[in-house]
């Protein structure tokens, strides 16, 4: 299954850690590291610091395993680094071995703006 077949079913912007306690809350925890080793090429952030991932759910499958889904923006509909970042995070997060299935769709609504960023990747870029 693709990004280009089906759209993530979350709403954003909502870049949450689990809780402490949660069934899947391992599993995330393994999915936001590999999202946070993602980094536009232009940008020394990982896309989660840049506030760029607006949700990430999963969810566990009748048939064993998890499926993630992952909304996400980059900074400009201009950037021609969307399907790269999108790539990129969807195949970090498939190698995960709970994974069974990765959706990973890239939306401009709602608009990507500094705000987004963590207080450190502010600091990083002198912001």
């Amino acid at each position: 299954m693709s990004a280009t077949d089906q759209q993530p079913q979350i709403a954003g912007p909502v870049s949450v850690e689990p809780e402490a306690g949660d069934a899947t809350a391992a599993l995330d925890s393994k999915v936001w590291q590999e999202l946070r080793e993602c980094y536009d090429p232009e940008i020394p952030v990982n896309i989660v610091d840049l506030g760029l991932v607006y949700a990430m759910k999963s969810e566990a499958l009748a048939e064993g395993g998890h499926r993630v889904e992952v909304l996400m923006t980059v900074t400009s509909p201009a950037c021609g680094m969307s399907e790269i970042l999108r790539t990129e995070a969807e195949e970090r997060i498939r190698k995960l071995p709970e994974v069974r299935e990765v959706v990973v769709a890239v939306t401009f609504d709602p608009p990507w703006s500094p705000e987004l960023m963590t207080d450190d990747a502010r600091m990083l870029l002198n912001m």
